[in-house]
């Protein structure tokens, strides 16, 4: 890619990662599709709302998440200038300004759509819900806490990805936050949202030690990382078999045991790249996180799907 001739707008989305949106649109699915099935019916204000204020969030945490690192990618691209992509601000795509201000405006943009949700369908509590998420990722990435830095902000990511997100898009499609079927799936959900969140260090295993972080990868090393990830994925397939045994009306024990297989199937590929993904490995490392991503995306959005397809019938 030559930086030199990309236009402004292949700037902006290039900075925006793309490819990482599942990452928050998933739970945002999840979350719309648990509050759909408390209530037996689909919502379209509520999808909006919580469509509107995820999208905003996840804007606003990637720029300012870029924003926050830019000394570490100065360190990474430093380091290893043919071993990872370029980075948004050290190599001059954007201008650190331009990031922060858009990161500033799109997280007013998602508070916007939290007061419009409880404009249109009275859901007074969106907005302290809404300015929470923000705050759980301000908490990741600047000062005072900057748990990603001092230690901890994996468990932030967990709590954010894994339970505020989903909770606050129940809430906004149906006035309720939990229901019996989040108690079968938020468990598991947490697990492979913590996984998930110790996997993103692997790759910036020595430009974090350099710059100054404090990430679970570093404290235990990469061998123990990788064991940690895959007990933890694991752990939420036996989850889903769990709930496939216990068994509900809400909930079909078929679909838990259908996502337990899914997520069993890309666990395999996961444990098979295992020993590859060693410290500075990154192609192994990036097949090593693409199996684990699929082991959470697509039992998680097959499940969500099946809610809100419901709901959306008449349950």
């Amino acid at each position: 890619m030559s930086i030199e001739t990309m236009s402004p707008l292949s700037r902006w989305v290039y900075a925006l990662k793309i490819s990482s949106w599942p990452k928050l649109l998933v739970p945002f699915l999840l979350g719309q599709g648990l509050g759909a099935s408390a209530v037996g019916e689909l919502s379209g204000w509520g999808l909006l709302t919580g469509l509107g204020f995820t999208v905003g969030l996840l804007v606003f945490i990637v720029l300012l998440n870029d924003w926050a690192d830019q000394e570490v990618d100065r360190i990474k691209r430093d380091m290893f200038p043919d071993g990872c992509s370029p980075k948004t601000i050290p190599d001059g795509i954007l201008a650190a300004n331009d990031l922060l201000l858009a990161a500033m405006a799109f997280g007013a943009l998602a508070l916007g759509f939290a007061s419009l949700g409880d404009f249109l369908h009275n859901r007074p509590y969106l907005v302290p819900a809404g300015l929470l998420c923000l705050l759980i990722f301000v908490a990741y990435s600047l000062p005072p806490l900057r748990l990603n830095y001092r230690g901890g902000g994996e468990f932030l990511e967990m709590l954010g990805v894994g339970l505020a997100l989903p909770l606050f898009n129940s809430y906004a499609q149906s006035g309720q936050w939990l229901s019996s079927a989040a108690g079968q799936i938020l468990p598991a959900f947490l697990l492979l949202s913590l996984a998930s969140a110790v996997a993103s260090g692997l790759s910036d295993e020595e430009s974090d030690r350099r710059g100054g972080k404090h990430t679970l990868v570093l404290r235990f090393g990469n061998p123990a990382a990788r064991k940690l990830i895959e007990l933890l994925a694991s752990g939420a397939i036996v989850l889903w078999l769990i709930a496939a045994l216990i068994g509900t009306v809400e909930i079909p024990r078929w679909l838990f045991l259908f996502n337990a297989a899914l997520g069993g199937w890309y666990w395999r590929e996961m444990h098979r790249i295992s020993s590859a993904a060693v410290t500075n490995a990154f192609p192994a490392q990036g097949q090593y996180k693409s199996a684990l991503h699929r082991a959470i995306w697509l039992p998680v959005t097959i499940f969500a799907i099946y809610l809100l397809l419901r709901a959306g019938w008449g349950g």
